[in-house]
C-alpha cells in the first residue's frame, strides 16, 4: 500500500515538507506518482528514511547524506569507503585525544627539561602541526593571531617553528576548540593553566571529550547497523 508523506513523517517525528526535502536531497530513492500526481511512498523509503536519520546521529548532514546519495546511485563500495573515512576521522581524533591527555599529565607532573637529543632541532612547520592535529593551517594562524599559541620564527626566513610545548598547546587549543570552547573560554583556560599549572579544567574536559567520542561511536553502530540493513534487505 502507498504511503504518503505524513505516513513518513510520523515515522521519525518530522514534517511531511521534510520528508519532501529529503526526497529532492536525494537521501530518499526515487518516488514514483499516482495518475493524479501524488507521491507512491513505500516500504523502501520508509527504510531509507530511517536509515538516513540513524545515520545523522554518528556521521553528520554531510556525510549522511554523501552516503545515501552513493548507495541510490548504486555504488555501494563508494558509500562504505566513505563510512569507512569517517570511522577513521574518529579513529584519528581518539589517538589526538590520548596524546593531549598525556600532554596534560606531563603538565601535571611539573616542568621537565628536554631531552639532550631534542635540543636545537629544528621545530615544525605550520602545515606539519595542522596535519598532525587535524586542522587546517589557518586555524593555527588564527589562535596565533588571538594569542593562544607563540611559535618562534626561523632566522632569516621568518617561518613558524613549532616546538613540542607549541605542539602541545595547539593539542590542547584543538581539544578546547572541539568540546566547543569559544576562543575567549580558551584563553582563560590556558591562561588558568599557565598562570597556576592547574589541569583541573583540562582533565574535566578530557573525560568530556571521551564521552562525547564513546556516543558518537555507539551511534555510528547504530547507523551502520541501519546501513547494513537498508542495503541487504
Amino acid at each position: 500500500m502507498a504511503l504518503r508523506p505524513v505516513d513518513l513523517a510520523r515515522t521519525v517525528g518530522v514534517s511531511a515538507q521534510q520528508v519532501r526535502n529529503y526526497e529532492e536531497a536525494g537521501v530518499l530513492p526515487p518516488v514514483p506518482r499516482s495518475e493524479s500526481g501524488y507521491r507512491q511512498f513505500s516500504e523502501r523509503h520508509r527504510q531509507a528514511l530511517l536509515t538516513y536519520r540513524a545515520l545523522l546521529a554518528g556521521y553528520g548532514v554531510v556525510a549522511a547524506r554523501s552516503i545515501m546519495l552513493t548507495v541510490h546511485d548504486g555504488d555501494v563500495a563508494a558509500a562504505l569507503a566513505q563510512v569507512d573515512a569517517v570511522h577513521a576521522e574518529l579513529h584519528d581524533q581518539r589517538r589526538q585525544l590520548r596524546e593531549t591527555a598525556a600532554a596534560v599529565e606531563t603538565l601535571a607532573a611539573g616542568p621537565t627539561q628536554p631531552a639532550p637529543s631534542t635540543r636545537g632541532e629544528p621545530g615544525l612547520r605550520v602545515g606539519d602541526v595542522a596535519r598532525r592535529i587535524g586542522v587546517r593551517p589557518s586555524a593555527l594562524r588564527t589562535w596565533e593571531a588571538y594569542g593562544l599559541l607563540t611559535p618562534a620564527r626561523e632566522p632569516g626566513t621568518s617561518y613558524r617553528s613549532y616546538g613540542p610545548d607549541d605542539v602541545r598547546d595547539a593539542q590542547l587549543v584543538n581539544l578546547l576548540r572541539q568540546s566547543r570552547y569559544g576562543l575567549p573560554q580558551v584563553r582563560l583556560v590556558l591562561g588558568e593553566l599557565r598562570r597556576t599549572a592547574s589541569t583541573e579544567a583540562l582533565r574535566a574536559v578530557l573525560a568530556q571529550r571521551r564521552e562525547q567520542q564513546t556516543a558518537r561511536a555507539l551511534a555510528m553502530l547504530d547507523g551502520a547497523g541501519r546501513l547494513h540493513a537498508y542495503l541487504t534487505s
